[in-house]
């Protein structure tokens, strides 16, 4: 990815835009209007005021901008407002002081200069004028610049403003009051020291009618994850994004700054231009406040005050005032609590990094005792991760080996596995500085490794336990410890699988091997059985009787709590029948509720939302996985145990036509940064969702979705959907060619006949291939599929009846689609019955009966609008004109559903340009415009380029906009 150096996208700031044009209503209404924004340096206030000045002059309203100067109270009086008039003497000329040049020149000196360039004579001192008459003045002309269109005079920068600037405020606001007039002023809250003139300003301001504060704060992380989104030009990675989020704070142009200088994931090391303005105020600190804020940088981004203390030496007094100095230069703030905090984390990184070698070991040698002793006095919990790391960074490599290995298990202890996992490295890169580490921890290297893999591997952080797994194969002895070398083949196994980079299948069988000569026992039976059931889903048909015979050894063993996983696992997997296995995960879920045993729970209902969506019981599914989330959240296992229940409660609200609810599961899920192929569920279904929708980012997604069929290996209830979106992708983009190659390939797929949840979906989308194109070959082969996959549940046989009537007798269609339309309807899934609402309208309406068309239209377009699927909107709306109806589908389709680039595209084609030409006049890709010619298309639900533009006439599309030459 390419950054940009700024984002052109306004995040995060809908209240506060709203607010802005609320008021800019008030003061067309003739009301005068004042706010004032407030925010912190980079936080986006100038960035708002041009969204907001755009939007204002497009309403009709005239923009006026001045920028006070950072020369204090001595400064150039009236600075802001000299920049505003001297905008309006160049646009008006000089006519509009209506006469009173001579005063105005004490604000545009430019004013005194007669024609042609020749000094008129010197005006007056300013002082020799009372200033309420020239306020008076300035007053007058706003009042007059504002009796045509409203006004809007932004004045930025208001902590730099000089008292006359103020004053000048004061009055406009206080006593002349212009109707029309709204008056935007910006300050940065980080200036506003306790003794900075603007203070008591504001609160003055404050009293007045009519105005308004609005602070900007900083940005959450979808916040940062938009902008990031923007400046790179694709969606970054989720971890990025928590990176850059956790060091800049949300802070716009600390995004921008790091992006700028090390791309997608952020520099390492703080920019030399961000660092000097971030240490800035520190420099201005007296020497004793600039060593405190050293000593507190070392202690992280809030620190106690009795631990400051203790690690400072200082006598009290000169602690507080260098504490008291620091909070009034707004770099650190202060809590009800008694403890403080940096500003901004990353004026923390930049002072702790001006640390001297010698110092920063010995500054942390000290906060690691401080800690030790006062555990107390950081936040609960933490004590352990404080020392280890204090110790760490103090090179105390005893020390740190033995605090990282405490820390890690504290941090098991709360369900922080990724920590537990950071820490647990730690160790292992300390292991060989310390030369007795063995007799330190009372284990071996190879035990530190294992359970480094446990933790990576609970955290989802799979690629990183693959490469643990490797490490620690080479060091067990095989012969003496063959269950311990087969619980890391497994392990191995499985996170090849899960990545997608293998099937895993060879360590697998050799984990198989292993266990068989092992002696007898609890761990043997439940690994066995775990390989097993891993092994069934890689080869069904030889892995079947290992899988039973480990199921029969695991019912043998006492009914413990400690195998409840495994016989989860054995039943999902080896229970053909899902009332059945529903029946069993049930009672899975009592136990693992009246035990607390949570892994089992999150497991537990993984399978039963999976098995209740199978079912066709959707509104179960969807909660049941919503409760798994919770559970998986708080233990700390949503990206491993439980990483398919937010896919799964958003596969479940789709098919409940809960869109929206759908939409926002999977940017939960994206923001979990899902590991592995665990992160495709969720991908596929947004990328389906958006191409049902029409969305815009529609074929990012899809093309990253598609990405994973390059894989060497994926799960065939994966890439079967796969197969599917790609069908769909390519019949939206109006691709038959696409279409039916992306149709052969899901035909060829060796597992379609064995799996009916998944093949039956991937055969209507073949169907409607094989209809759309009229390819009787591919039709045959779809029949022929048809005929051998049970339909078994309700969506199965919706989906059977569906592909019967794409597929039969023209003489049968309209009997077809009647009884497919009655199946989609048993089956609750509001998307597929409105699609084939609207087929069966398509047929009744060649059979010639108007009512049913009039009737199944309507419902389309009452299914489409509650969904948001504009396309299937566009295409009933489409049918409905075509037959004669009117307001059938509520609207026509056209201006309504086209965006004004659409329309502008639109425009050319009618022209007859080809996408090349489009593209150059359009100043996009030539890709881009062929995005937008499929848009168009199935939006206005033709067939081809040429329809779309007869459609355009007929409908007076193509009156505006104007397509640029």
């Amino acid at each position: 990815m390419t950054a940009r150096a700024a984002s052109t996208v306004l995040v995060g700031r809908q209240r506060e835009l709203a607010a802005l044009r609320d008021a800019l209503a008030r003061a067309r209404a003739g009301e005068p209007a004042t706010v004032l924004v407030g925010g912190e340096a980079g936080v986006g206030k100038t960035r708002l005021l041009e969204e907001f000045g755009r939007s204002a002059t497009g309403a009709g309203a005239r923009l006026l901008v001045g920028q006070c100067l950072e020369l204090g109270e001595a400064g150039l009086p009236f600075a802001p407002f000299a920049a505003a008039l001297r905008a309006v003497l160049r646009s008006d000329g000089a006519g509009v002081f209506d006469g009173y040049e001579a005063e105005f020149a004490r604000l545009l000196p430019e004013l005194a200069r007669g024609p042609g360039g020749v000094a008129a004579p010197a005006p007056a001192a300013l002082s020799d004028t009372p200033r309420g008459y020239l306020f008076d003045l300035v007053a007058e002309l706003f009042q007059r610049l504002a009796a045509g269109q409203p006004l809007v005079l932004v004045i930025e920068d208001l902590h730099w403003a000089d008292r006359s600037t103020r004053d000048l405020i004061a009055f406009l606001v206080r006593a002349a009051r212009p109707a029309r007039l709204l008056l935007v002023c910006t300050y940065r809250t980080d200036e506003l020291h306790r003794g900075h003139p603007l203070r008591p300003f504001l609160a003055e301001l404050d009293r007045a009618r009519d105005v308004e504060r609005v602070e900007l704060g900083r940005l959450d992380r979808d916040g940062t994850g938009a902008i990031l989104t923007d400046l790179l030009g694709g969606e970054p990675l989720a971890r990025a994004v928590d990176d850059i989020h956790q060091r800049t704070q949300g802070n716009p142009l600390f995004i921008e700054e790091l992006v700028a200088s090390g791309g997608p994931a952020g520099c390492a090391t703080l920019p030399e231009t961000l660092r000097d303005l971030l240490l800035a105020k520190v420099d201005r600190l007296p020497d004793s406040a600039q060593r405190v804020l050293r000593i507190a940088a070392a202690g992280g981004t809030r620190f106690a005050h009795q631990l400051l203390a203790e690690v400072a030496g200082l006598p009290e007094a000169e602690l507080e005032d260098a504490l008291r100095a620091s909070v009034a230069a707004q770099l650190v703030v202060a809590d009800p609590e008694g403890d403080y905090e940096f500003r901004h984390a990353l004026v923390r990184e930049a002072v702790h990094d001006e640390l001297l070698p010698g110092e920063h070991a010995r500054l942390h040698a000290r906060w690691a005792a401080a800690v030790e002793a006062q555990p107390h006095l950081v936040a609960a919990g933490r004590a352990p991760a404080e020392i280890a790391h204090h110790w760490y960074a103090a090179h105390d490599h005893p020390r740190a080996l033995l605090t990282a290995r405490t820390a890690a298990c504290a941090a098991a202890d709360r369900y922080a596995y990724a920590e537990q996992s950071r820490l647990l490295e730690r160790v292992l890169e300390l292991w060989e500085l310390v030369p007795d580490a063995t007799d330190r921890l009372d284990m071996d290297h190879l035990a530190v490794l294992e359970e480094t893999v446990a933790a990576a591997t609970t955290a989802g952080n799979y690629q990183r336990a693959l490469t643990l797994t490797r490490a620690a194969l080479a060091e067990v002895d095989v012969e003496a410890e063959p269950l311990r070398a087969a619980r890391l083949l497994d392990r191995r196994g499985r996170m090849l699988a899960m990545l997608g980079t293998g099937d895993g299948v060879a360590e697998l069988r050799e984990a198989y091997r292993l266990c068989l000569g092992a002696p007898d026992g609890p761990e043997r039976v439940r690994l066995l059985a775990d390989v097993a059931v891993q092994l069934l889903r890689l080869e069904p048909e030889h892995a079947g009787p290992l899988a039973a015979e480990a199921g029969r050894a695991v019912e043998a063993l006492d009914d413990g709590l400690e195998l409840l996983p495994t016989r989860i696992a054995i039943l999902s997997r080896t229970e053909p029948a899902p009332e059945r296995r529903l029946a069993g995960l049930r009672l899975a879920e009592e136990r693992a509720r009246a035990a607390g045993h949570a892994p089992a729970l999150v497991s537990t209902l993984v399978h039963l939302s999976d098995v209740l969506f199978e079912l066709g019981r959707y509104a179960e599914s969807a909660q049941t996985a919503a409760d798994g989330t919770v559970e998986a959240r708080r233990v700390g296992i949503s990206r491993s145990t439980g990483a398919y229940l937010l896919s799964n409660q958003a596969e479940a609200l789709i098919a409940l036509g809960r869109w929206d609810e759908a939409d926002a599961a999977c940017a939960e899920a994206a923001r979990i940064d899902l590991p592995g192929v665990s992160g495709l569920h969720w991908l596929q279904l947004r990328a389906g969702l958006r191409l049902a929708r029409g969305h815009r980012a529609a074929d990012e997604l899809v093309d990253r979705a598609l990405a994973f069929l390059a894989r060497p290996f994926l799960w065939p209830n994966h890439r079967l959907p796969l197969r599917e979106l790609r069908i769909e992708a390519a019949l939206a983009a109006d691709d038959p060619a696409e279409a039916v190659r992306a149709a052969h390939a899901a035909l060829a797929d060796e597992r379609l006949p064995q799996l009916p949840r998944e093949g039956w979906p991937v055969l209507s989308a073949v169907a409607r291939t094989a209809a759309r194109t009229g390819d009787s070959a591919l039709a045959g082969e779809v029949s022929a599929f048809a005929a051998g996959l049970p339909a078994r549940h309700p969506a199965e046989r919706a989906h059977a009846t569906q592909v019967a009537a794409l597929l039969g007798p023209d003489g049968e269609t309209l009997a077809a689609w009647r009884t497919a339309v009655a199946a989609w309807r048993a089956d609750g899934q509001p998307y597929p019955l409105g699609r084939a609402l609207l087929s069966f309208a398509e047929v009744a309406a060649a059979a010639g009966r108007r009512d049913e068309v009039a009737a199944a239209v309507a419902e389309v377009a009452v299914l489409a609008g509650g969904l948001g699927a504009a396309p299937l909107a566009a295409q009933a709306a489409t049918l409905a004109r075509r037959v004669g109806l009117r307001g059938a589908t509520g609207g026509r389709p056209g201006a309504g559903l086209l965006t004004r680039r659409e329309r502008e595209v639109l425009l050319l084609v009618a022209e007859g340009h080809s996408n090349s030409r489009i593209a150059e006049r359009l100043f996009i890709s030539p890709k881009t415009a062929s995005v937008h010619v499929s848009r168009i298309i199935a939006k206005l639900g033709v067939r081809n380029r040429v329809e779309a533009a007869a459609l355009a006439h007929r409908l007076g599309l193509l009156g505006e906009p104007t397509a640029p030459r």
